[in-house]
């Protein structure tokens, strides 16, 4: 599709690409950990994919998580697949603290505080970490 920003990306820091999605790290300040995994194919719906091809993203999926909650500790790891505004099949997977900007609510909802800079710079390098952890995975899926 010709203008779907996730068929055409840009600026993306893509840390691992296979024959069916790619995963990127998401450069957001107050929410170092944020990963998305996107569809190749520009399909909408994961009931699209093969049974195969939906067990390596939920495989993909788990394993980012577990390396998050490995090196980064969060009080969460929240798994987002909306398509509403992109209706291209992606996740976003989001490290949580009780102290991030909107915490409990979603990273989408009005701020409610802004974290400590030095918490984030720590957790960005934390999140970094984790990316170069992702990266050594791709023969995984």
């Amino acid at each position: 599709m010709t203008n779907c920003p996730l068929c055409f990306p840009s600026g993306e820091k893509v840390l691992l690409k296979n024959d069916l999605f790619r995963i990127i790290q998401v450069n957001d300040v107050d929410y170092p950990g944020y990963f998305r995994v996107i569809a190749n194919d520009h399909v909408k719906e994961m009931s699209e994919l093969s049974s195969e091809a939906q067990m390596r993203i939920i495989s993909a999926l788990s394993k980012i998580e577990e390396i998050v909650l490995e090196n980064m500790r969060p009080i969460k790891v929240n798994w987002a697949q909306l398509g509403n505004m992109v209706p291209h099949l992606h996740w976003h997977l989001i490290a949580r603290f009780e102290d991030d900007a909107t915490f409990p609510d979603s990273i989408w909802s009005p701020k409610r505080r802004q974290t400590a800079t030095d918490v984030l710079v720590a957790r960005k390098e934390l999140a970094d970490v984790c990316a170069d952890l992702i990266k050594g995975t791709s023969g995984e899926f």
